[in-house]
């Protein structure tokens, strides 16, 4: 027998089906596949006959994330009280501080993450709490020589992997047990959004024919990290991709260092992690080192901010240019190098 909530999600459904428009933000999160075009999209009350509702005032409050800089925000309230077949509503807010919006009475859980600077990233599994993620594309190509990633040579034991972009900076918060009745009287919902991603750096020293390597930087990939975060969970998802990025030079103290935001690693499975190096040399020749860095990140003493070393890098003595090198993108030399902790 359907309640009286189950006759106004109802109505509900319908009404938004006939009078959802670009002024109006509040959608079912089933129907949304990206996030893009949030940006440009301003938040209005739903005001709708027939649907009882309250007034709620949605606060963020940053002290976790206190050099946090979003532009707008965007929070998914779920019914858990009727489950009905509108899975969420969303609420889109120009500011980070929050602002008045009315709720339908139920009960509910929240999801609230910054809706700007979202071009990188995809989003599945919106209808479900526990399960929304976020994810980013596919690689295509390295990014500092753009040589295509189906030519280049492998670190071993990550043949099979996806190669995937590097996640940007986002912020996320979950609430739950929000309880709107008849008769309440006016609420407030405070969320405390922090990071969702981890800070790596990686440093490449004591590099023999540094004044050799090709170029101002040279491209680098980290293999077994997570391709994707759950927003409801906090944690990045169970999965095992590979990660592109680049190291530059450094040429006073003849280092390569770079820096770049991950999902972090799976909580389920501490999978093999490898740094692959990819240099080129001034002659043409083409080296791949990789290099097994598991025990650095499973190690760290801070999860969220990882620091891998590589303390000892041996490149050979370039051909003189008479040699008359030219080696096509298959043509890799691959060296396994063990680091001694």
């Amino acid at each position: 027998m359907k309640t009286q909530y189950d006759k106004y999600f109802g109505k509900l459904r319908k009404i938004w089906t006939e009078r959802i428009s670009g002024s109006l933000i509040v959608i079912a999160l089933s129907a949304l596949s990206t996030l893009g075009s949030l940006t440009s999209c301003r938040h209005k009350y739903l005001d709708f006959e027939e649907v009882p509702m309250t007034e709620l005032d949605v606060v963020f409050d940053w002290s976790k994330a206190p050099d946090a800089t979003p532009e707008s925000m965007a929070v998914y309230f779920y019914d858990t009280q009727t489950r009905s077949e509108v899975q969420a509503l969303r609420y889109d807010f120009p500011n980070k501080s929050g602002g008045e919006i009315k709720l339908p009475f139920s009960n509910y859980s929240a999801i609230a993450l910054n809706s700007d600077n979202t071009h990188w990233a995809h989003f599945r599994n919106s209808d479900d709490i526990d399960n929304f993620e976020i994810y980013t594309n596919e690689s295509s190509h390295l990014p500092t020589s753009g040589l295509a990633i189906k030519s280049i040579p492998r670190a071993k034991d990550a043949e099979d992997e996806v190669i995937v972009e590097t996640p940007e900076m986002f912020w996320t918060a979950r609430r739950d047990s929000l309880s709107l009745s008849p008769g309440d009287k006016r609420k407030t919902f405070t969320f405390y959004p922090e990071e969702g991603v981890c800070h790596y750096k990686v440093i490449v020293r004591n590099i023999s024919n540094f004044s050799s390597i090709e170029g101002s930087a040279i491209d680098a990939t980290l293999s077994g990290m997570s391709g994707g975060f759950l927003h409801g969970s906090k944690q990045p998802t169970d999965s095992k991709c590979t990660l592109p990025f680049y190291l530059i030079k450094d040429e006073d103290t003849e280092t390569l260092h770079g820096e770049f935001l991950t999902f972090g690693e799976s909580p389920v499975t501490h999978n093999p992690h490898k740094l692959a190096l990819y240099i080129i040399m001034s002659d043409g020749k083409r080296n791949l080192y990789s290099y097994d860095v598991a025990s650095q990140i499973y190690n760290a003493p801070d999860p969220k901010h990882v620091n891998i070393i590589v303390d000892g890098l041996s490149l050979p003595t370039p051909v003189p240019e008479s040699g008359g090198l030219n080696p096509s993108v298959s043509d890799w030399d691959s060296i396994d190098i063990d680091i001694q902790m």
